[in-house]
This record gives C-alpha cells, structure tokens and sequence, in this order.
C-alpha cells in the first residue's frame, strides 16, 4: 500500500444522512464518552451502533476493506467521531498505541474548505513526504497506525463529521 488507499464506500450516499442525524441527536448526551480535549472540543466522541444503527454497516463494510488491504481475516475496528466546527483543526498524531494494524477516516458531511487530511510519510528522506487529501463524503482514507497526520482548519462556515477507526486482531 502507497502512502493511503481512497476507497468509495458502497454504502455512503445511504448511510451518511443516517449517521449524521444520528450523531447529532446524541452526541451532546453525558452519557457518551468523549477524549482529547484541544482548543475547547473534543477531538474524539464515542457513539455507537445502539446510538446510529446505521453505524453497524458501515463499519462491517470498513472492516471488509481493511481485511482485503491487509489480507488478514478477523480484524477488530474500533471508532469513535471526529466533529469540527468552523475554526477547528486536528492536532498532528498518530493511531499506533495499541495493536492497531491499519487506520482509516470516513467522510460522512465534508463541506466545502472544511479541512484537508494532511498524511506524512516520514520513510521518505528527500523531497515531498507529505500528502494533502482533499476529503469526500462517502470516502475511507485508509493509511498505516503510525503514520503521522493532522487535519487543516476548517474555513468553511459549517461543521464538518468524520469517523476515525482503527483496526485490530481480535483478542483471543
């Protein structure tokens, strides 16, 4: 795999209206779980299939695709939403501080000027090692744990709604 792999997922334009009106009814509630607290936002919110129904699909068709990157069988994803409001940026990290095989977004409302991925690939030792991704509902970006990466500002003047995943082998 280069550097990230774009994949259209076959279930998006369906899913996404679902997800994202889900997420909007519940993402406020103090009963969900919410980490990395930068520039007054949480970074990371965790919903799940009881929340969003329509999550179940989408992750089993995300988990589909890393299997068939990673050629492994059995692969455990774990995600969590990535909600950006105007202004917003996401600080340059990494996903490789578990068992983590293989990492990916999903674009479920991307506006327009919304933030680009920015993915940097430090095995390369001269010239352009970083790699802007203009973001698309309806699309994964999948890319190694340890890749270095970060989200631009989001100039436009709506929220934009990403889920990350990680994945993993099962636990035996």
């Amino acid at each position: 795999m280069s550097i990230y792999k774009r994949v259209t997922s076959k279930n998006g334009q369906r899913l996404n209206s679902e997800i994202s009106t889900g997420f909007l009814a519940n993402y406020q509630r103090n009963d969900v779980r919410k980490t990395h607290l930068f520039e007054d936002r949480y970074e990371n919110i965790y919903l799940t299939s009881q929340h969003i129904p329509a999550l179940e699909t989408l992750i089993d068709e995300a988990t589909e695709h890393a299997e068939n990157i990673l050629q492994v069988k059995n692969l455990r994803a774990g995600f969590w939403f990535n909600y950006m409001p105007p202004g917003s940026t996401t600080t340059l990290h990494t996903h490789d501080d578990d068992d983590e095989l293989l990492s990916a977004a999903y674009y479920v409302d991307i506006p327009e000027h919304s933030g680009n991925l920015i993915i940097y690939d430090d095995s390369i030792s001269s010239g352009s090692n970083k790699a802007e991704i203009v973001p698309k509902a309806g699309n994964f970006i999948f890319f190694k744990p340890n890749i270095r990466h970060e989200v631009t500002r989001n100039n436009s003047t709506r929220s934009r709604l990403s889920i990350g995943i990680n994945f993993g082998r099962p636990k035996d």
